[in-house]
């Protein structure tokens, strides 16, 4: 954990999605995170979920480290109005200084680049390479499939029974919160 407060890394899609829940959950956790003092480190997008997560920390007073890769700045419209805002050459290193500025992860409805940014915390958890909290939030049952494909690579042998505990999953944000909290203060 950091030595000011936490910064919770938010992985989350760059479109709203089809359901207004995956909305409202993400403005719901951007006022939370900023409720608990808490700072947020995301793709520095101002579109979709990521907009949405970071507009409602920014108005709750929230710290943002927004990190966004050159080629994404137009497309995902770079919100540089944020405390920190940081552009780097490749995905990667988005990811790994996303990564390295946060101190749980947390990860909203999204797409292949959601997909892409859990599976690297996961596999590199796997592989002892971190031990920070690892968080699907779980808006209407969104991650459902993705929970069940988890279980079923440790069932067909390819994972051990470990992997399935590096995750934790909450239906809403008072949950979700409540979970970091724990986990932060253990």
């Amino acid at each position: 954990m950091s030595e000011t407060s936490p910064r919770i890394c938010v992985y989350c899609g760059s479109r709203d999605g089809a359901r207004p829940a995956y909305a409202t959950a993400a403005d719901t956790l951007g006022t939370a995170l900023a409720q608990a003092g808490w700072g947020l480190v995301y793709g520095a997008g101002d579109v979709g979920l990521m907009g949405r997560v970071a507009r409602a920390a920014q108005a709750g007073g929230a710290d943002t480290f927004g990190v966004i890769p050159r080629h994404l700045v137009d497309r995902e419209v770079g919100k540089r109005d944020l405390a920190r805002f940081v552009v780097t050459e490749t995905m990667h290193e988005r990811k790994k200084v996303m990564f390295m500025n946060a101190d749980a992860i947390v990860v909203l409805p999204g797409g292949a680049g959601t997909l892409d940014e859990f599976f690297e915390v996961l596999t590199w958890r796997q592989l002892g390479l971190h031990a920070k909290p690892i968080f699907l939030l779980d808006t209407e049952g969104y991650w459902a499939p993705l929970t069940a494909l988890v279980d079923h690579t440790i069932s067909e042998g390819f994972a051990d029974d470990t992997l399935a505990g590096f995750v934790d999953s909450a239906p809403d944000v008072e949950t979700l919160m409540a979970r970091l909290k724990e986990r932060l203060a253990a």
